[in-house]
C-alpha cells in the first residue's frame, strides 16, 4: 500500500510504516489542486491540518483507504462523505490527551494566582503583594463541557484537589469516578470554573455565546482548549467586562485559521482580540496545548498502531 504523508510528524511514522512494508511518499510543499491531481494514486494519506478534505478531493482519491489525521479532531475532513465511499478514518486523541489535561490544569491555576500578571510586574521592578493574591482551587465547583479523552485527562489531573468535578456531554452514560455527569442545566447552576473539552461541530459552533453566558448562575472562569470558534469572542469580551466571566485561559481563537498554523485570515487585529490581549485577567497561547515533546510521539505512534491493527 501507498501512503501520501502531507505534513510532516515525528520520524517514527515514516520509520515504522516503512518496516511495516508500506511506500511513504512525502508532499509538503504542493497545493491542495496538485495533491488532487495524484491523490488516485495512493491508498493510504496521513495529514494534520494543512487543508480541507472535501467531496471533490475526495472524489479524486478512487483508491483511498484510509486518512489518518494526527491529531484528535477530524473537522477538516468530509467524514460522511468519506465513509459512504469506505475510506477508514483515523484520530489519535489518545495521542495528546494527557498534555491537553497538564495544560488546561496549568492555564487554570496561572489565572487564579495571577502569575502572567504577577511575573511581569516583578520584571518592571513592582512588588505588589496585595494586588497578586490568589484564589485557591480546593473548595470550587469545575464543570466540563465534553467528557471524552481530553475532559477525562482534565477531571484525572483534578484528583489531587477537593474539588467538585461536573460534566456534560450529549453521550449518556460518560461520567465516571472522576466527574458526576449532570444535566447542562445543573452545571451552569453551580460551577465556577467552565473548561471546554468539545470538537467543532455544528452543534458545538458558536455554542458559547451570550445568552449561554448569561445562564450560569454566577460569575465563572473561563478555560478552552478545544476549538476556537466555540467561543464568540466578542460576548466573551462583554461578559469580561461586565464581570461576569471572571477571567479566561485560552489556548485557541475565533479567529486562526483552519490549518491553525496561523492566528488571522487577514491581517486586520479585530478589537475584540485587542481587548483580550490587554486584558490582565486573559491568559493566551498559541494552539499548544496538545504540542508537547512527548505528544508529538505519542501522537504519531498512536497513527502507527491504529494503521496496523486494521490493514496488516
Amino acid at each position: 500500500m501507498k501512503i501520501l504523508h502531507l505534513d510532516s510528524n515525528h520520524p517514527l511514522l515514516l520509520s515504522q510504516l516503512n518496516n511495516l512494508g508500506f511506500t511513504n511518499h512525502e508532499d509538503y510543499t504542493s497545493s491542495k489542486s496538485e495533491i488532487e491531481a495524484k491523490i488516485s494514486e495512493y491508498d493510504g494519506m496521513i495529514i494534520r491540518s494543512r487543508f480541507s478534505i472535501d467531496k471533490t478531493f475526495l472524489d479524486a482519491a478512487k483508491n483511498l483507504k484510509f486518512i489518518g489525521r494526527v491529531g484528535a479532531g477530524l473537522e477538516n475532513i468530509d467524514c460522511d462523505y468519506a465513509e459512504k465511499k469506505g475510506i477508514h478514518l483515523i484520530s489519535a486523541p489518545e495521542g495528546n490527551r494527557n498534555a491537553v489535561g497538564e495544560h488546561a490544569l496549568g492555564m487554570l491555576l496561572s489565572l487564579f494566582n495571577k502569575l502572567n500578571k504577577a511575573d511581569k510586574e516583578v520584571r518592571q521592578g513592582k512588588w505588589l503583594r496585595e494586588e497578586n493574591r490568589g484564589l485557591e482551587l480546593d473548595g470550587k465547583t469545575i464543570g466540563l463541557i465534553g467528557y471524552g479523552n481530553m475532559g477525562k485527562a482534565f477531571a484525572k489531573k483534578l484528583k489531587g484537589f477537593d474539588v467538585n468535578v461536573l460534566c456534560y456531554d450529549i453521550k449518556t452514560d460518560v461520567g465516571d469516578a472522576n466527574a458526576k455527569q449532570v444535566i447542562l442545566e445543573e452545571l451552569k447552576a453551580k460551577a465556577d470554573v467552565l473548561s471546554l473539552h468539545i470538537p467543532q461541530t455544528d452543534l458545538t459552533l458558536n455554542m458559547i455565546n451570550s445568552d449561554f453566558i448569561n445562564g450560569f448562575k454566577n460569575p465563572f472562569w473561563l478555560i478552552n482548549t478545544a476549538r476556537g470558534k466555540s467561543v464568540v469572542t466578542q460576548d466573551l469580551v462583554s461578559a469580561l467586562k461586565s464581570g461576569k466571566i471572571l477571567g479566561a485561559g485560552l489556548d485557541v481563537l475565533e479567529y486562526e485559521k483552519s490549518s491553525f498554523e496561523n492566528l488571522f485570515s487577514s491581517g486586520a487585529m479585530p478589537v475584540a482580540f485587542q481587548y483580550l490581549i490587554a486584558a490582565e485577567n486573559v491568559l493566551l497561547s498559541p494552539h499548544v496545548a496538545g504540542w508537547t515533546v512527548e505528544s508529538n510521539i505519542k501522537l504519531s505512534q498512536t497513527i502507527v498502531d491504529k494503521i496496523k491493527a486494521k490493514f496488516c
